[in-house]
């Protein structure tokens, strides 16, 4: 069974909230939980999640594989986002390789992790998929710090000039139709 419930029903702990996802999990009946991305659903802007559940586990018994499609989509328009095609075949392909094919499954750093249940106990039974996943590693560009920083602050003082001059042209252009700042 799958279900597409609030963010806040995974990590609260108001309304017996807490309680009864512990339940759920320490009863190995919480597969897959799938972070979507905000905007989304046209009646909310709210990030939205799909738990999926499952009695009688035969595979992946005490896991719970974490899936963070939050950043996946494009704006349709300025306040819709929709999943692509491909978004939607890498959550299902993940799903079914974990669920059926281990051999073809692998944990993505900021997409995916396959979590067993001391993990998430450790966690104090919160289901938030980018507590797990973690975050995608940052190329980095093989720049020292310090020499980086001093580039930017360089090209940041140029600009702060620029403006400065810019500001003096509106305004010598301004005075010349009667406006004065």
């Amino acid at each position: 069974m799958a279900t597409v419930l609030a963010n806040g029903c995974l990590s609260s702990n108001t309304s017996g909230d807490g309680e009864i996802r512990k339940n759920l999990i320490r009863n190995d009946l919480v597969e897959c939980i799938v972070a979507l991305p905000k905007q989304l659903f046209y009646n909310t802007g709210i990030p939205a999640y799909i738990w999926i559940l499952r009695r009688e586990r035969k595979s992946r018994k005490n896991e719970i594989l974490f899936i963070d499609a939050s950043e996946m989509g494009y704006m349709a328009d300025r306040v819709h986002r929709v999943l692509s095609d491909e978004d939607i075949k890498k959550i299902s392909e993940t799903y079914h390789n974990w669920r059926k094919n281990p051999e073809k499954y692998e944990d993505i750093k900021g997409f995916c992790k396959s979590a067993d249940l001391k993990e998430v106990e450790k966690h104090g039974f919160v289901l938030t998929p980018g507590r797990y996943v973690g975050i995608p590693d940052v190329q980095d560009d093989g720049v020292p710090f310090e020499e980086k920083m001093k580039e930017l602050t360089s090209k940041l003082k140029e600009q702060f000039e620029k403006e400065a001059i810019m500001n003096e042209k509106i305004k010598k252009q301004l005075a010349k139709i009667g406006f004065n700042l």
